[in-house]
């Protein structure tokens, strides 16, 4: 202390009042009038403590009442922001901001010789002119700050004026917090002007560090901290390239600074799709779009030569980190499809997203507007590496993968295949080990979740050939019901396979009917309702139609009949006949079961003859329940 005196400042009490309004949360402003400071200027409802005697607590709720007539309970007080103030003429003072989002009566001017209006107003649209004071304290609340300085030089209005802008946010010790550093605030605003309010929308990931800010003047932004400097070089590199032909579906740069990693982005519309629910129909549009903008982004540059290879190089290192939580066969399985990799020629490179999923994928649905963000581990490679990811997307829904491809103009290569499966499996097991690592359960589930799905498709069994040969061979009726019974079945349906159905056997228009002949446990009559047939599925066994009704309870537009088709009595049969009779058993791969070939075959010629309907297909194209895995 440098004098003799102590110095003291007075304590102001600020009411934020705030309701939800029809365009978002209003708060309540009055205008000042008559001989007080700043007369016309609008202020919220303030007031100074009585006296020692009284808390800030106490002296709002007396403000509060005398001032606007509303009664409030302390107990719904909140504290927002303190904003250490000088005025113009020098004077300081220590501003002390509550929040109150309830109260009891209807606010109104009490004092008219000292206030002339009062009203609710939307915090984009503040009305001027307003005391600058006051103008610091709603920033800093809107900004989540907890303490502020708004220090005025003797020159500067009292009104708010953005050009002379004094406000300064303190930040909170060790937070991650809602602000970014005092640096990185810098930089945005000379970017794009007074930000006013800033929104932590980062990820629970300790590298991620995003925040929507909203400048003074209503616009809004995007700003963030790349975790290292190949992904901020990623980022600004297509931001600066490619991403440009996405148009409006893709932020703009507005600027990057490679000293903080950081980068300023305009905003995109819409909501994540991450854990969005929407109606089977919407969907299938959603994915439509997704199909296209997956289609825009690799055809953004023109293809250049094929690379060298698979990225196989750190397969050791993240098995090592995967290991302790993989299933049963899941190692054995990932080193036989490394090994795999050494044969497949390699693909034309294009730009990709690389980490094209459903978390940076945004969808507006008033707009019908599909959006993509994030580009840190955007880089040249074959174009399926972008569905790597989106896989997991439309697992389990054929009606999805169908309106992806259908949207991306094409199906898959076998060579794309191929390399979608290597692809998948080493971004399965990285995304475990670094999920163990890290605290991260999404990565790890998603992992596991892959390596099970891709070892279903791909038929792979851990077990010898002798054991797995020892089930192909029998026929009768309870040696299949013991198959069933042991919880044993057939491979999934393959992409390849649905891509060939909604080629040669689209579903007519308005829908149509199919039979399916030894439909086992139901994968194949569940994808033809999911794609639009009304299915009646066969099968001569109990234990597969129990299966079936079982595994696909939520499959609407089946009926599980257990029927012997060449024995039974066909009554339970469509009279009028069906669309689409697929040929089950064709052999495709070792162990056909030739009862159900000749079944299936049987089925199509009795019903062409007693049931005729114009148009009908018998699609021999080998259901993947025949190949035995």
């Amino acid at each position: 202390m440098s004098g003799t005196q102590r110095h003291t400042e007075p304590l102001d009490v600020h009411l934020i009042a705030v309701r939800e309004g029809a365009a978002g949360p209003e708060v309540l402003l009055s205008r000042r009038a008559g001989d007080v400071y700043a007369p016309g200027c609008w202020h919220l409802v303030s007031g100074h403590l009585d006296g020692p005697w009284e808390d800030m607590v106490t002296a709002l709720v007396r403000e509060a009442r005398e001032e606007s007539g509303v009664v409030i309970d302390p107990a719904d007080v909140r504290a927002a922001v303190t904003v250490h103030h000088r005025a113009p003429a020098g004077g300081a003072r220590i501003g002390v901001f509550f929040e109150v989002t309830r109260w009891e009566g209807t606010p109104e001017v009490m004092e008219h010789h000292v206030c002339d209006a009062m009203g609710w107003f939307s915090f984009d649209a503040l009305p001027e002119p307003m005391v600058a004071y006051c103008r610091a304290g709603l920033d800093g609340y809107r900004a989540g700050a907890r303490m502020a300085v708004h220090f005025q030089e003797p020159d500067d209005p009292i009104a708010y004026d953005q050009s002379v802008d004094r406000l300064v946010l303190v930040p909170e010790p060790d937070a991650r917090g809602a602000v970014p550093a005092q640096a990185v605030r810098a930089f945005a605003e000379q970017a794009v002007g007074r930000i006013t309010a800033w929104t932590d929308v980062s990820w629970a990931r300790e590298e991620s560090r995003v925040w929507r800010a909203r400048g003074a003047e209503g616009g809004e932004w995007y700003v963030k901290i790349h975790q290292n400097d190949r992904f901020h070089q990623r980022e600004v590199a297509a931001l600066r390239s490619w991403v440009s032909g996405l148009g409006a579906a893709a932020p703009r740069l507005v600027a990057a600074d490679p000293t903080l990693r950081a980068v300023v982005l305009t905003a995109v519309g819409g909501r994540t799709l991450h854990g969005a629910v929407h109606p089977p129909e919407q969907q299938r549009l959603i994915f439509h779009r997704i199909g296209q903008l997956a289609a825009a982004i690799h055809h953004s540059a023109p293809p250049r030569p094929a690379a060298d290879g698979l990225p196989l190089g750190k397969l050791e290192r993240h098995l090592a980190g995967a290991l302790p939580h993989l299933a049963p066969g899941d190692e054995k399985f990932i080193r036989a499809t490394a090994d795999s990799a050494a044969g497949l020629a390699p693909l034309q490179t294009v730009s990709t997203h690389g980490d094209f999923q459903l978390r940076n994928l945004r969808w507006d649905e008033s707009a019908g507007a599909l959006y993509v963000i994030d580009f840190e581990r955007s880089e040249e490679g074959p174009a399926v590496r972008d569905f790597v990811r989106l896989s997991d997307a439309w697992h389990g829904r054929p009606d999805l993968f169908q309106a992806v491809m259908d949207g991306y103009g094409r199906p898959f290569t076998p060579e794309e295949e191929a390399q979608l499966t290597v692809l998948s499996v080493l971004d399965a097991i990285s995304g475990i080990s670094y999920g163990a690592v890290h605290g991260d359960p999404e990565l790890v589930e998603r992992g596991l979740r892959t390596l099970a799905r891709l070892r279903t498709e791909q038929r792979f069994d851990p077990a010898p050939p002798t054991m797995r040969s020892s089930t192909l061979t029998y026929t009768a009726r309870d040696e299949w019901e013991q198959h069933y019974g042991e919880g044993k079945g057939w491979r999934r349906l393959g992409e390849r396979e649905q891509q060939l159905l909604a080629e040669h056997a689209p579903v007519p228009e308005g829908g149509g009917r199919a039979l399916d002949v030894g439909c086992g446990t139901g994968e194949l009559a569940a994808h033809l309702a999911g794609v639009g047939y009304t299915v009646d599925a066969v099968d001569f066994t109990d234990g597969a139609i129990a299966r079936a009704r079982e595994e696909h309870a939520a499959v609407e537009g089946v009926r599980w009949l257990q029927l012997d088709i060449e024995r039974d009595d066909p009554a339970p049969l469509r009279e009028e006949g069906y669309d689409l009779i697929p040929a089950a058993g064709v052999p495709v791969r070792e162990g056909p079961r030739p009862d159900r070939s000749r079944a299936g075959r049987a089925a199509a010629r009795r019903w062409r003859a007693r049931r005729h309907h114009p148009g009908r297909r018998e699609h021999a194209g080998g259901a993947a329940r025949d190949r035995p895995g």
